[in-house]
């Protein structure tokens, strides 16, 4: 048992990981040439281009990216290999140079104060969710109804705030929404958990369904305490009385920024030096080698999960209790979808999840100001990021396992 034991922390600590940069970097040529030749033809077709512009353009940028892909790691060869493709789709697609393009997301995103402040505010919202999720994917529970969950704890926090707002102490009301989000975002995450410990049901399908009871709960509320009658929306909660929100401390941005500093450190705590974390990992790697170890898996399923649901309504209640003041159906805006490929990103790495975040955050940030400084569709810079992402990703694929061509054997 022991022996066992010790193959499996290996196991955890990632000693079966192996490097294949020659895979690599054949994968990541192949995949930027495609991407060339996709762009060239669609810009041959749509703008009249000669072919041999775009042949022209390919011929010198593929030479540098096979000449970058021997000096450098396997991971910057998929960003470096994603920068140069974004480089072309925004020359070719837009006649701008796109050292130009990424200046303008990246002054979108920090080219003011207020501009950082939102960035960071956007910023621990997204790596809250991440951080939420984080257990349960350790675990191999495929937690797909982060969205819902973070919702079910702004609906919850919302109905408090409605409801006794003016007629309990603002502190005390704080108090009983942070109570009602959290209990809120458990149920979330138990209902699946249980189903899954006792009757093994598939925990993809069930959490994203729940999503969707969120969502038309947050619906129907909505049109209950709609403000005027027939507006569709509640407007802000308590502006006058302000009952139920949570202080400013220096600004309006800190406070979330300071919780989920503080989330981050306790999660990488929590996962890396606990028991509990400790048995995460052991069930994620076996179901039955944590059993024959002692330990309860369904127990460890539920209370993770419990976990994760709270503190995805940990944040719907900061969102709406500190940030938005009111309750949309799509106040969450897909977070916690972008919340699944934070988490896997980072090989649920709390402080990685940081940079995987800020990414994304300031891809989504720049977009905006791309769209309105240069002209551009706002999708133009949801493009790049998926490109961005797409590279890093496979080469993600590439470092962690090794690719081999079977020999076909000749029959005699």
């Amino acid at each position: 048992m022991k022996a066992t034991l010790d193959a499996l922390d290996e196991r955890l600590h990632g000693l079966l990981t192996r490097p294949c940069g020659r895979a690599a970097r054949i994968v990541c040529a192949a995949l930027t040439a495609f991407g060339f030749a996709l762009v060239m033809a669609t810009r041959t077709l749509a703008l009249g281009h000669p072919m041999a512009t775009a042949a022209a353009l390919c011929v010198p940028l593929a030479a540098m990216l096979i000449f970058a892909m021997r000096i450098v790691k396997e991971h910057e060869q998929g960003v470096l290999g994603a920068l140069l493709l974004c480089a072309l789709i925004t020359t070719l697609c837009t006649h701008l140079n796109p050292l130009k393009v990424f200046g303008t997301m990246f002054s979108g995103a920090f080219g003011s104060p207020r501009k950082i402040w939102i960035l960071g505010q956007n910023l621990a919202i997204l790596l809250c969710i991440s951080l939420a999720v984080t257990p349960a994917f350790k675990m191999r529970f495929w937690n797909i109804g982060a969205e819902g969950q973070t919702l079910i704890g702004c609906l919850a926090t919302t109905t408090c705030m409605i409801l006794l707002g003016g007629k309990v102490p603002s502190g005390v009301l704080i108090l009983i929404s942070f109570v009602a989000a959290l209990l809120a975002g458990a149920l979330w995450g138990f209902l699946p958990a249980f189903f899954k410990a006792k009757w093994n049901t598939n925990e993809t399908l069930f959490t994203l369904m729940m999503n969707y009871i969120a969502m038309q709960l947050a619906s129907y509320f909505i049109i209950v305490w709609e403000v005027p009658k027939g507006a569709g929306k509640i407007g802000i909660i308590n502006q006058s009385t302000r009952a139920g929100w949570l202080p400013e401390i220096g600004n309006a941005y800190i406070l979330p920024i300071i919780i989920v500093a503080i989330m981050t450190v306790a999660m990488y705590v929590y996962l890396t030096y606990s028991k509990h974390g400790y048995e995460i990992a052991v069930v994620g790697e076996s179901q039955r080698t944590a059993s024959y170890a002692g330990i309860k898996v369904d127990r460890v399923i539920i209370r993770t999960m419990i976990l994760s649901g709270a503190l995805c309504a940990l944040m719907g209640f900061v969102m709406t209790s500190g940030i938005d003041h009111t309750l949309t159906t799509t106040i969450v805006d897909s977070r916690g979808f972008t919340a699944v490929m934070v988490s896997w990103m980072s090989k649920f790495n709390p402080f990685v999840m940081i940079a995987a975040s800020l990414l994304l955050v300031t891809m989504d940030r720049g977009a905006s100001e791309v769209a309105s400084a240069l002209s551009l569709n706002h999708s133009f810079a949801d493009i790049l990021t998926g490109i961005i992402l797409f590279f890093i990703i496979g080469s993600e694929f590439f470092i962690s396992y090794k690719v081999s061509l079977r020999k076909s054997k000749k029959e005699a």
